[in-house]
């Protein structure tokens, strides 16, 4: 299920967009907290934000820009200050699209579908990877095997996405930090362990005991042998 964030100042367009949304079966989750918004992207990962520009703290440019350093998702802004220049001013900020309020439900949605479209019908198609009879979506973030499927966060899937990329080698964990954290220092050698070690415990539920291996000096590696 796509997920979309509705980052909208009135209280009351915001609910009556998440309901209609709802209606098409999309996830939608309003935002309330103006002072952290790329905080809230970040741990929630929707597939499409919708955006007003007036908001409390800083205005959707400014959050725009900052989600555009940390991500491509699409963006559409709906606003009612809609001058020529505001609508640019969307745009060059790195905006997908731009909707004036007032505005028809059925216009935003036909919009909504078409971005998810030309976004995530090719990409969907690239985001499976296999190991054996280990099957990662990495587009829905859930790792399957034998018809059973957990869902994996952030970091699981980046850890198993690196380790299937390199089944037959160990990926060291400094390899590991690089990956999740884009840095290998200021990070507490035990959250990588942390990590590792509530991914072991998912991969329970697959009935997988001994998947990812521990080598001292080496790293991680996917055990062949577990796996049928």
């Amino acid at each position: 299920m796509y997920k979309i964030m509705i980052v909208e100042d009135d209280e009351i367009i915001a609910k009556t967009i998440k309901q209609h949304l709802e209606t098409w079966n999309y996830e939608v989750m309003i935002i309330d907290d103006f002072e952290h918004v790329l905080d809230v992207f970040m741990k929630y990962q929707p597939h499409l934000i919708l955006l007003d520009i007036t908001l409390p703290y800083y205005n959707g440019y400014y959050w725009c820009q900052q989600i555009r350093n940390k991500s491509e998702v699409p963006i559409i802004f709906i606003s009612s200050v809609n001058e020529n220049m505001s609508i640019v001013k969307a745009m060059n900020m790195g905006g997908d699209d731009f909707i004036n309020k007032p505005f028809d439900l059925n216009i935003l949605t036909s919009k909504v579908q078409a971005i998810m479209r030309r976004t995530y019908t090719f990409s969907k198609q690239l985001s499976l990877m296999t190991y054996k009879d280990l099957i990662l979506n990495i587009f829905e973030a859930t790792l399957s095997y034998h018809n059973i499927s957990i869902e994996l966060t952030r970091n699981e899937l980046k850890i198993v996405q690196l380790l299937i990329n390199k089944h037959e080698t160990y990926v060291s964990r400094d390899e590991l930090m690089m990956a999740l954290w884009q840095s290998d220092q200021f990070i507490d050698d035990n959250t990588l362990s942390v990590n590792m070690n509530r991914l072991r415990k998912k991969l329970e539920i697959l009935n997988i005991q001994n998947l990812i291996t521990t080598k001292k000096g080496l790293g991680y590696m996917l055990a062949y042998d577990e796996l049928s």
